[in-house]
């Protein structure tokens, strides 16, 4: 059963056939005009037959060359001993190439009367005629395939680097989220605590019902946050919503002794801010602030696009900070809240916390962005957060 020959290899072969005719015909070309400026007679056919002859010989013996170039390649440690090799190689390929020649001409009875009597004698004047063109056709094969050959190793190796460059930054983008995601997650069980332990102070005071509400607005607030549980950034208003939700509970605690102010300027309420970011400086703000004066107080939340930057702004006008923090101190909240806009942001934002003798302002700075909303909010009005 004869075997079909491989389809891929049609248009290969086809066009190293066609590549040594046309160097044949080259040939052709440059003896007939010599011998039409020298008035020398012109037999075409005889022209044609030794050139093309020759050179589909050569054709053949340069897959040998090629394959001599891939067993001992001209590398850089041993280039003497390889090119000492390939010295011997040419010689011999030179010499074979023309004894292929010699015979086939006599067989097509295109040499001389001379050459034709002894296929030694034709190849020995072959010898004189075309050694030393033979041995530079062989270097010049090697040097075609040697440097083809480094090409694709170049190629492979600039290929196999962009791989290696994609997936390192695939990595560092995998790296990335991980530490947002975690740091997120640190953020969520920590107001989860504070406000289960305010639960528990309830109940310990037998105030059932402002113990119910509180645990009813806990879970409105943990379905908000489930439900935007892979997201690290979401609209302002979104972000509000949560603080709505957030103060809420804690205004529960408060009695009238909470007032919260939340004034954005409404055109920057689609602005992109980290998820849940704002919730942990709210709840500094009544920790350190609020919580510590008998009087209560008023938190403000502001929000406003400043020379392309989204500045937001906390502040309480609880006892302050005094002496007894830096203006590095506010816990678990604010370090994270910095790490998560370095993760994001990287140096283009910024959180900042002043202090005076009454309360602390704490200034949020990040590049100014929107981002679609993916998810049900109710719209933000903020007349429903002015009471006391």
């Amino acid at each position: 059963m004869v075997k079909h020959f491989p389809r891929g290899l049609v248009p290969v072969v086809g066009g190293y056939f066609l590549a040594w005719t046309l160097v044949g015909l080259f040939f052709v070309t440059r003896d007939l005009s010599r011998r039409a400026y020298l008035n020398e007679p012109i037999d075409w056919q005889r022209a044609l037959t030794v050139w093309l002859v020759g050179e589909y010989i050569w054709g053949v013996v340069a897959l040998a060359v090629i394959w001599f170039g891939v067993k001992w390649p001209l590398e850089r440690h041993m280039i003497g001993r390889r090119v000492a090799l390939h010295l011997a190689l040419s010689a011999l390929v030179a010499a074979g190439q023309l004894a292929l020649e010699a015979a086939a001409y006599k067989q097509l009875g295109t040499l001389s009367e001379a050459g034709a009597q002894s296929f030694w004698r034709a190849w020995s004047a072959l010898l004189i005629l075309g050694f030393h063109g033979n041995v530079i056709s062989y270097w010049v094969i090697l040097g075609v395939h040697t440097g083809y050959r480094y090409y694709k190793k170049l190629e492979q190796r600039e290929s196999e680097a962009m791989r290696l460059e994609l997936r390192a930054s695939e990595l560092s983008t995998q790296l990335v989220r991980a530490r947002l995601s975690a740091l997120k997650m640190q953020l969520q069980p920590h107001f989860l605590f504070n406000t289960l332990n305010a639960i528990m102070v309830l109940v310990r005071q037998r105030s059932t019902a402002r113990a119910e509400e509180m645990l009813g607005r806990l879970s409105d607030l943990l379905r908000c946050v489930l439900d935007e549980a892979e997201a690290q950034e979401v609209p302002l208003h979104r972000e509000l919503d949560y603080v709505r939700l957030y103060l809420s509970i804690e205004q529960v605690r408060f009695d009238d002794r909470l007032t919260v102010v939340i004034a954005p300027d409404p055109a920057v309420l689609d602005a992109a801010v980290p998820h849940m970011a704002l919730q942990p400086i709210v709840e500094n703000a009544l920790r350190h602030g609020i919580s510590r004066s008998v009087a209560g107080g008023t938190i403000r939340i502001s929000a406003a696009e400043i020379q392309g930057s989204l500045v937001i702004q906390v502040s309480d006008d609880g006892p302050g900070l005094g002496d007894e923090a830096s203006t590095d101190r506010c816990g678990i909240g604010l370090a994270n809240t910095r790490a998560r806009l370095a993760q994001l942001y990287g140096d283009a934002a910024s959180v900042t916390l002043e202090r005076g003798g009454t309360g602390a302002l704490v200034t949020i700075a990040l590049p100014y962005h929107t981002v679609p909303d993916h998810g049900p909010s109710e719209s933000f009005d903020a007349a429903q957060f002015a009471h006391r």
